[in-house]
């Protein structure tokens, strides 16, 4: 195998590992916000617009790394900056 071979095989395989942690963690931390969400308006049911409206610019934080995983994930499978030094 030459090493363009490797190269493009540990790249994808990067990406796949990336993609795996870089969804896996935002996923707990939704998780994580929408119980202690729940665990407020169980002690305070009065705040509901309040906590509601914190957790959803929460939600849309914690998804907005993920995007930008995804994104930084597709640019190494198909745009590769390093792969010019490669050539």
């Amino acid at each position: 195998m030459n090493d363009m071979t490797w190269f493009t095989l540990f790249s994808t395989v990067a990406a796949a590992i990336a993609v795996a942690i870089g969804m896996m963690l935002p996923a707990f931390a939704m998780g994580r916000a929408i119980a202690q969400a729940l665990d407020a308006l169980a002690r305070q049911p009065e705040a509901e617009k309040s906590i509601m409206r914190i957790l959803f610019i929460g939600l849309a934080m914690i998804e907005s790394l993920a995007i930008y995983i995804l994104v930084i994930v597709l640019i190494i499978l198909f745009r590769n900056p390093l792969l010019e030094y490669l050539i």
